[in-house]
C-alpha cells in the first residue's frame, strides 16, 4: 500500500488537490471518515445557500407587487420540500465528488487515517487496520463548530448549523448567539421563513472582521424585518426556554424555542497524529509557509486546519498551492485579494483590506463609493432596494479593497478580486470596457467618484 502522496480529508482543499496531484502524476491516496465533500458540500456552503434561494424565491414573490405583479393569495412555502431539494442538490454535488475523483483514478478510503510517523523514509498512515506507506502528505482535516461553555448549554437540546439544516418543522422563535457569517445567513433564512429571530453578538458590530459601514447598513436593514440585534452584549446563562444575557453590567432575559449556537470553528488538529511527526503549530492551526508547506519538509496542510482563512474558496487555492510545490511548478499562496461573501438578501461581499485594518495600522488610504443605485441595472430590478459600493485606494492610488452591499454582490466582488490581486490603479481599472446594462458597471461608477 505505497503511494506518492496521502490527502487527509476530503473536502474542497482535499478533493481538489487530489485530482490536480494524479494529474500531475501523483499516485494518489485520500481519506474522508465521513461524506466526500467536507462540511462544505454537506452541512455548510452548498446546503445554506440552497435554503437561502427559496427563501430569496419568497422574500420576491412578497414583494411583488413592487414590479407591478399580482400573486394571488397568500405567498407560502413547504418546509419538506425546501428541505428536500437541500438534501437532493447535496447528494447530486457529492456524487459528482466521488465519480470525479474515482475517474481521475484516486484511491479513496473511506475511515479515519492516523499518522504514526516514519520508517525508511516514508510517512506511516494506518486507518482500519491497514498502513499505508507515502513519500507526501496533505492534511486537509477542515473545522468543527465551536462550542463555548455557556452556563446551562450542555443540559437543553441546541442546535448548530449541522442540526439548523435538518429540521423537520420551524421553530415560533429563534436566538442566535453569534453574529458572525453562518449566524447571520441563518438569522436571514428564519428571518424569510417567518421565525421571530434574535441575534446576540458579544461585539459591536456583526459579521466579525468585514467591512463595518456595509455591516452596519445590512443589520439596520434586517431590524426594519423585525430581527432583534442585540450588539456589546455576553450570554451569560441559557434555558430551554430563554437566553440571559449581560450588557454594560445589566442582565435581562430573552425568550425563544430555539437556540442556535454559532459563534466560530476551529481547526480539527486533535487524533490526526501530527505529533508523531512533530509538526508546529500556530496559533489555533498549523503553521505554513508560502508553500503550504509544514515543518517537516514533506508534511503540506490546506483549507481550515491552518486556521487561517475557513473558506472554501480559500482551502481550494491553498490545495492547488501544495502540490504544485510537490510538482516542482512555481507557484506560492496570496492572500492579498480573498473574496468573503455574506448570502442574505441583499448579499454582501468584500476583499482585500477594511478601513478599520488600515486605521489600526496607521496606514494611508482612500475611499471611492457610491449607493448601488447609481447603476440602472440594479434600480431596475431592486425597487426600494439600497446598497454600498466601496473601494479603497492607497497612496499610490492602487485598488487594495472592496466593499459591496447589494444583489448580486457575491458575483461581483470577483472583479475587484482580480483588480486587487493584480495591482490595478484606478486608472488602469478605468480603462476596462463594463457590458451595458450590468449591476457591474457600479465598479467602474464608482471609480469616477470623488474620495
Amino acid at each position: 500500500m505505497e503511494y506518492d502522496i496521502a490527502i487527509i480529508g476530503g473536502g474542497p482543499a482535499g478533493y481538489n488537490a487530489a485530482e490536480k496531484a494524479v494529474a500531475g502524476g501523483l499516485k494518489t491516496v485520500l481519506f474522508e471518515k465521513k461524506a466526500l465533500g467536507g462540511v462544505c458540500l454537506n452541512e455548510g456552503c452548498i446546503p445554506t445557500k440552497t435554503l437561502l434561494y427559496s427563501a430569496k424565491i419568497l422574500d420576491n414573490i412578497k414583494g411583488a407587487s413592487k414590479y407591478g405583479i399580482s400573486v394571488e393569495g397568500n405567498s407560502g412555502f413547504d418546509l419538506g420540500k425546501v428541505i428536500g431539494r437541500k438534501d437532493k442538490v447535496v447528494k447530486q454535488l457529492t456524487a459528482g465528488v466521488k465519480m470525479k475523483l474515482t475517474g481521475a483514478g484516486v484511491a479513496i478510503v473511506e475511515g479515519e487515517a492516523l499518522i504514526q510517523g516514519e520508517a525508511n523514509g516514508h510517512i506511516q498512515i494506518t486507518s482500519a487496520g491497514q498502513t499505508y506507506s507515502v513519500k507526501y502528505l496533505l492534511v486537509c482535516t477542515g473545522s468543527e463548530t465551536v462550542i463555548p461553555p455557556i452556563k446551562g448549554l450542555s443540559e437543553i437540546s441546541y442546535w448548530t448549523s449541522k442540526e439548523a439544516l435538518e429540521i423537520k418543522e420551524l421553530p415560533a422563535s429563534l436566538a442566535i448567539i453569534g453574529g458572525g457569517v453562518i449566524g447571520i445567513e441563518f438569522a436571514s433564512f428564519f428571518n424569510s421563513m417567518g421565525v421571530k429571530v434574535s441575534v446576540i453578538e458579544m461585539m459591536p458590530e456583526i459579521l466579525g472582521a468585514m467591512d463595518k459601514e456595509t455591516s452596519a447598513m445590512l443589520r439596520k436593514d434586517y431590524a426594519k424585518r423585525g430581527i432583534e440585534f442585540y450588539l456589546n452584549t455576553k450570554v451569560i446563562e441559557v434555558s430551554a426556554t430563554e437566553v440571559t444575557i449581560e450588557k454594560d453590567g445589566k442582565t435581562q432575559k430573552v425568550k425563544t424555542d430555539k437556540i442556535l449556537v454559532s459563534v466560530g470553528r476551529k481547526a480539527n488538529i486533535t487524533n490526526v497524529g501530527l505529533e508523531s511527526l512533530k509538526v508546529e503549530l500556530l496559533r489555533n492551526g498549523v503553521k505554513v509557509n508560502e508553500y503550504m508547506q509544514t515543518s517537516h519538509p514533506r508534511v503540506y496542510a490546506s483549507g481550515d486546519i491552518t486556521g487561517y482563512s475557513m473558506l472554501a474558496h480559500t482551502a481550494i487555492r491553498e490545495g492547488e498551492v501544495a502540490i504544485n510545490h510537490i510538482l516542482g511548478i512555481d507557484d506560492v499562496m496570496s492572500y492579498k485579494a480573498v473574496p468573503g461573501v455574506v448570502y442574505t438578501n441583499p448579499e454582501l461581499a468584500g476583499a482585500g483590506k477594511t478601513e478599520e485594518e488600515l486605521k489600526a495600522a496607521g496606514t494611508p488610504y482612500s475611499v471611492l463609493k457610491l449607493p448601488m443605485a447609481y447603476s440602472g441595472r440594479f434600480l431596475a430590478e431592486n425597487e426600494g432596494g439600497s446598497g454600498l459600493c466601496k473601494l479603497i485606494v492607497n497612496g499610490d492610488d492602487q485598488i487594495i479593497g472592496c466593499h459591496i452591499l447589494g444583489n448580486p454582490a457575491s458575483e461581483l466582488i470577483v472583479l475587484a478580486t482580480v483588480a486587487i490581486e493584480k495591482g490595478y490603479t484606478v486608472e488602469e481599472f478605468q480603462k476596462i470596457v463594463f457590458p451595458h446594462p450590468t449591476v457591474s458597471e457600479i465598479i467602474r461608477e464608482t471609480l469616477f467618484a470623488k474620495s
